[in-house]
């Protein structure tokens, strides 16, 4: 299981747009938490110490104790939402979470010993990581930080695949349960070869013979009496 992150929160009666607008221009962060049968509240956050959590790729995929007075409730973070151009988050979404319930959530996946893979030790290709994440569904309890992914062994031209992901106990992957056809790849290791240019033909971009009028031929036009 993932380590715990501590999240100091407000109470906020004021909602819409211009009140959380407001509270940016305040340096707070609008929030929502919901789920675990009970209502949605509306939360506000330090906008400071919330930039300075996602420095930390764990806090991400874990669960995360939301202190409200003396209050504190687990949840994890459902959606984050980032202004386009500035360091500023707009608005977080949080979902309690409870013991005896399965949550699902995206992990990263890390790939290790990419420098020994023979695809690209004695290959010459490249690792291609197709998918940085996965879905996963457990309880709480056994909510991994990440899940590692070991190509050491992967050779040129062969790629892993969901169902090669070795998962800890009690963690699974949604998506393999719809079937073979659900199972994609992740990685996979391919000479990366450049497209050839063509070159133009000989006609083309250059100025045809004859356009251009030269010395010589203007001494060949006709003068005025």
């Amino acid at each position: 299981m993932s380590d715990d992150f501590d999240l100091v929160a407000e109470l906020r009666e004021d909602q819409g747009k211009g009140a959380s607008r407001r509270l940016r221009h305040e340096g707070k962060v609008p929030a929502i938490i919901y789920g675990a049968g009970r209502p949605p509240r509306a939360l506000q956050f330090d906008q400071n110490k919330v930039l300075l959590q996602l420095e930390n790729e764990s806090f991400y995929s874990s669960v995360l104790n939301i202190k409200v007075g003396d209050k504190s409730q687990a949840a994890i973070l459902k959606d984050l939402q980032r202004h386009p151009a500035k360091p500023i988050i707009m608005h977080m979404d949080f979902q309690r979470i409870v013991d005896d319930v399965e949550i699902r959530m995206n992990i990263p996946l890390h790939f290790i010993g990419e420098d020994v893979a023979p695809g690209v030790k004695q290959g010459g290709g490249s690792v291609s990581r197709l998918m940085n994440d996965v879905e996963v569904e457990c309880l709480p309890k056994y909510l991994p930080e990440y899940l590692e992914v070991d190509i050491s062994g992967l050779g040129l031209d062969e790629m892993l695949h969901l169902s090669d992901i070795k998962l800890p106990e009690g963690v699974e992957i949604p998506e393999l349960a719809q079937g073979e056809h659900h199972d994609q790849a992740i990685v996979s290791i391919h000479v990366i070869k450049a497209a050839p240019v063509e070159e133009d033909d000989a006609a083309e971009g250059a100025v045809a013979e004859g356009d251009v009028p030269t010395a010589a031929d203007a001494d060949d036009e006709p003068k005025d009496d």
